[in-house]
């Protein structure tokens, strides 16, 4: 490891702000991810996230006694000690996806929301550039008396506005850098969720699918669980 650039874990952080501290991959090399996660596992859990095929194998090889889950297009990876017991569901939440491509995202927001003790119920690809697919959306929401919907998408970032503008539940939407040349990198997508005519509406950053879930798990827990 870099002595200039030494990783210190934050295992307290859950109890202090709530939400774990989630290990970030980027940028990071093999033996600051290695010293991150080793901080993190007395906790019992680790979330890695924007992790590479070649940080998850690296995990993989250097954690193999560790209970692991991981998704390599999003980039998350789940490490757990044995017999590590996950709480009880603090709260019920949707996540949707304007697209397909959008999955990266939306699915480190639901893994995150698990890690953070969610129960999760996912709707992808139901943009509105197929206005019926919407439906399927709302079906979800009334199925399930969601408490939060966390909506994921690109382009020009259109979808949050729509469910927002039919439906109580709190929408948090999260912009992804997917679309064409002007879509900048996600510049369109969050621009227009800030500018949404639908009142009411929080927004992440560009791919920030774990804030997002931190923004969902901190709603809940101020609602529904004890503030001390």
């Amino acid at each position: 490891m870099n002595e200039d650039t030494p990783v210190k874990a934050d295992p307290g952080r859950e109890a202090r702000s709530s939400i774990p501290e989630a290990v970030f991959a980027r940028f990071k090399d093999d033996s600051q991810l290695i010293g991150a996660v080793m901080g993190l596992l007395p906790d019992g859990k680790v979330l890695v996230t924007k992790a590479t095929d070649q940080q998850i194998d690296m995990l993989l090889e250097n954690f193999e006694d560790i209970m692991h889950s991981y998704d390599r297009t999003a980039g998350t990876m789940v490490m757990t000690q044995q017999g590590y017991k996950w709480p009880d569901s603090k709260g019920n939440i949707g996540i949707l996806s304007a697209g397909a491509s959008d999955y990266f995202v939306a699915e480190e927001a639901a893994i995150s929301a698990e890690f953070m003790g969610l129960k999760v119920h996912r709707c992808y690809d139901c943009g509105v550039a197929g206005i019926h697919r919407v439906e399927q959306a709302v079906q979800l929401i009334t199925e399930h008396d969601l408490d939060v919907l966390i909506v994921v998408a690109g382009m020009e970032g259109a979808l949050p506005s729509v469910i927002a503008g039919g439906i109580k539940t709190p929408v948090i939407g999260v912009p992804t850098s997917v679309g064409y040349g002007t879509g900048m990198g996600g510049l369109s997508a969050v621009l227009g969720m800030l500018n949404s005519c639908a009142p009411g509406i929080t927004v992440v950053n560009i791919d920030n699918g774990f804030g997002a879930a931190a923004a969902a798990a901190k709603m809940l827990r101020w609602l529904k669980g004890p503030r001390d």
